[in-house]
């Protein structure tokens, strides 16, 4: 647990420019807009802990699963959420973007908590005690057992049943809220077709999905990491446009955008199918934005390379993150740019970071994705935020707790916090105000 002393430490360092990172921040960087969000970015199961009542726990805790841990505790930031609040804003972040679990909210078909509501009230209220904008993601990927029990994003009425809680939510809690997504990466499931067209279904994953069968008596349990996308895909577009419509009817002056799965997409020589795989990416996102969104939410780690037969492996000698994809933070200008190209929203950076345990690389990648966004800005391109996954090392799905994308270590035993220098480094840059 981060004690007032790490608290009053963090915020000293920053105030009193230790190190090179303020100075560099002032002297070779330039000013931001005004209203630009600094921050860092969290979901509701990666880090609250015990989400006993989503299909992601149950999943997680079958014999067989593709899961390397369980998520567990996580990181218990469903009850240390203030001092991870306060912590945000002691290292010089201004916004603090977070997810409401849907599981929680609403267990039971129809049947909402007050209290869990009420608990998400209390998230943002320490949001707005330490002047942090609240960025709330209302699904990051997992959702309520019974819902996935029914068929999950293969049922013709999972729209309505999304937009029933979308409305609920934001009636309750909108007028404390900044900004809003309804999907974390509402095209995930378009970026594991891109990536592997034809991949073998593992094994290992249909025992698990068998076993899931089995353990709830469905035939029709599935989760949205193993929905048909053929199937899922229009209904989740139909999901966004009566949740969007819900929302705004239930808080109309609350933005109300979509974040998708920006990856950069970039050709390799004569004939390359790059075109026909970022329009696969995308699928009818896009015209979605358009019509259906007030901002982007651009969530960029890497790029892609295609020939004219398909993915080709990275240059060579080209260094890989811990995560097993390209070292290329270049790829966030690009993905702003073809955001700013073929939306023309209003965009906000809701993730950008990397996955490693080399703490100078994740400051070297955060800083040439900052080059990034200052050359975006001087372009005149309208980008609002610049949001780092994560604040903590958390639960990464599949791959447990073994890759570390945060900014801050967390003990899972104690749950104690320690900043890394990295989370000092971007912590400056955010309190200057200089990209």
């Amino acid at each position: 647990m981060m004690d007032r002393r790490t608290l009053m430490g963090a915020a000293a360092a920053l105030s009193a420019g230790t190190g090179s990172a303020r100075a560099t921040a002032h002297e070779r960087r330039r000013p931001v807009p005004p209203g630009f969000l600094w921050g860092t970015a969290i979901s509701a199961h990666q880090s609250e802990g015990n989400n006993t009542n989503s299909d992601t726990w149950l999943l997680e805790n079958l014999t067989p699963t593709v899961y390397k841990d369980r998520s567990g505790d996580a990181c218990d930031s469903y009850h240390r959420f203030a001092e991870d609040i306060a912590l945000n804003a002691a290292l010089g972040f201004n916004c603090y973007r977070f997810g409401i679990e849907w599981a929680r909210i609403e267990p039971s078909p129809g049947k909402f908590s007050i209290a869990e509501l009420d608990h998400y009230a209390r998230v943002l209220e320490a949001c707005h005690a330490h002047g942090q904008t609240p960025v709330v993601t209302f699904n990051h990927f997992s959702a309520p057992l019974w819902f996935s029990v029914r068929g999950g994003w293969e049922q013709a009425d999972a729209p309505d049943l999304f937009a029933r809680y979308g409305a609920k939510v934001t009636e309750r809690l909108g007028h404390l809220m900044g900004m809003a997504t309804t999907f974390n990466e509402a095209n995930v499931q378009l970026l594991v077709q891109v990536m592997a067209p034809a991949a073998p279904s593992s094994p290992l994953r249909a025992q698990m999905l068998a076993a899931a069968r089995r353990a709830t008596g469905s035939e029709r349990f599935t989760a949205l990491a193993y929905a048909d996308p053929e199937i899922s895909q229009p209904l989740l577009l139909e999901a966004h446009r009566k949740a969007y419509l819900a929302m705004k009817a239930a808080r109309s002056g609350l933005p109300v955008g979509i974040s998708l799965t920006t990856q950069a997409i970039e050709p390799v020589g004569p004939g390359s199918i790059a075109p026909a795989m970022e329009a696969k990416l995308y699928g009818g996102w896009v015209e979605m934005a358009k019509s259906h969104s007030d901002f982007t939410g651009v969530q960029t780690y890497t790029r892609f390379r295609f020939d004219a037969h398909g993915m080709v492996a990275p240059p060579a000698g080209a260094e890989l993150t811990a995560a097993g994809y390209e070292f290329y933070p270049q790829a966030l200008a690009e993905t702003i740019r073809w955001a700013h190209r073929a939306i023309g929203k209003p965009i906000y950076v809701t993730e950008s970071g990397i996955g490693t345990d080399d703490d100078r690389r994740r400051i070297d990648y955060i800083d040439q994705a900052l080059d990034g966004v200052r050359a975006c800005l001087d372009e005149g391109i309208p980008v609002h935020s610049y949001l780092y996954w994560s604040l903590l090392d958390n639960f990464e799905w599949a791959q447990g707790f073994s890759k570390h994308f945060g900014l801050v270590a967390v003990d899972l035993e104690t749950f104690r916090r320690t900043p890394k220098p990295s989370a000092y480094h971007l912590g400056a840059i955010a309190k200057a105000g200089r990209a």
